[in-house]
């Protein structure tokens, strides 16, 4: 009996942003396990079983998948965005390393899928058009002290910077910080953008600049992207701003 496990990114929330690879996995799994708000955006078919956790609870939510993968069945990991991009790929193959040797042997997949930055981007222009970098400001799994070392490596070497998990109720003050730091590096004038929820109903996008970024506009489900020093903001009557980092860099 062979059981067979795939991890399946969403994409950021439209059910025409689920790619149709991810479509099929979902369709040919028995068993269905992710976050919850994930899960409910599907819809299980006859003979699927819906299992959710809790946020924090990754690590025994991928050792119950390869567990039940190990007993013969198939199953869906089902997570947000892409799941190889601060999400579930990651956290199943490190319970592959440290689990049973009897799971290095089991048939693994991973779907990709649209992560939130692409999804941002696309909804401004081509923020990303040029060399660009992704961080979270979680503290949960790194000191803070290495998000602002990247942080502040990643200004000075002109990245532009997509920032994911920016903000919490339990981490309300870290991308005030974050703020606080880029501002000491970069120019006031970089532009920022907030996308919470792009795509959906509720899609919320705030384009602003560092000096003027609000914190507390932010949430985490938003994805905020921050400039380099050669993004642009282009203004069109009538129509919200085009965002666009250049692809060439003159030499100096």
């Amino acid at each position: 009996m062979t059981g067979r496990l795939t991890i399946i990114g969403l994409g950021p929330g439209p059910d025409r942003q689920i790619t149709p690879e991810a479509k099929a996995a979902l369709a040919e799994a028995k068993w269905l396990l992710g976050y919850g708000p994930y899960l409910n955006r599907l819809t299980p078919g006859p003979g699927q079983t819906i299992l959710p956790t809790d946020n924090r609870e990754e690590a025994a939510r991928a050792a119950q998948a390869l567990d039940l993968t190990a007993q013969g069945e198939t199953v869906a990991m089902v997570t947000g965005g892409d799941p190889g991009v601060f999400a579930m790929a990651a956290a199943v193959v490190e319970q592959v390393e440290q689990g049973p040797p009897a799971w290095r042997a089991l048939d693994i997949q991973v779907i990709p899928g649209i992560t939130a930055m692409l999804a941002v981007a696309a909804r401004v222009g081509a923020p990303l058009g040029h060399d660009f970098c992704a961080l979270s400001l979680s503290d949960n799994l790194k000191p803070w002290p290495v998000v602002e070392r990247r942080l502040r490596a990643a200004a000075e070497g002109g990245f532009v910077i997509a920032l994911y998990n920016p903000r919490s109720k339990a981490r309300p003050w870290q991308m005030e910080a974050a703020f606080t730091l880029l501002r000491t590096l970069l120019p006031g004038t970089v532009p920022v953008i907030f996308g919470r929820a792009v795509g959906r109903p509720d899609e919320n996008l705030v384009f602003t600049d560092l000096a003027r970024a609000d914190a507390t506009q932010v949430d985490m489900s938003t994805c905020v992207l921050i400039g380099s020093d050669q993004t642009k903001l282009v203004e069109r009557p009538g129509r919200e701003p085009l965002v666009y980092t250049p692809r060439s860099i003159a030499a100096s």
